[in-house]
């Protein structure tokens, strides 16, 4: 598994560029605080389930990435972090055995 970007590096890179907005703007369109959107861009924030659904809404399914498609790259960007950080102490954990 290669190192995923953070759904806010494309948000920030390619689609705040593509629809011609501000931070600000986006945020008010969005119906998000300026902060909350700018931790999302600067990948100090996870995107969640709720700004998912309204990255969905406000893009428009032709336009960008459906609600899963976002929480599908977050999960990404979180698992391979995740398997970085804690890869001794998962490789201490030896795997059960299941009777059959």
């Amino acid at each position: 598994m290669h190192n995923p970007a953070h759904p806010g590096d494309i948000l920030r890179e390619d689609i705040l560029p593509a629809v011609g907005l501000t931070v600000t703007e986006a945020a008010g369109q969005l119906g998000v605080t300026r902060v909350a959107l700018s931790r999302v861009l600067n990948a100090r924030a996870a995107i969640s389930s709720e700004m998912a659904l309204r990255l969905e809404k406000w893009l428009g399914r032709r336009n960008g990435p459906d609600a899963k498609t976002w929480l599908a790259m977050q999960s990404q960007y979180d698992l391979w972090h995740a398997s970085k950080a804690a890869a001794a102490k998962i490789r201490r954990i030896k795997q059960v055995r299941i009777a059959a």
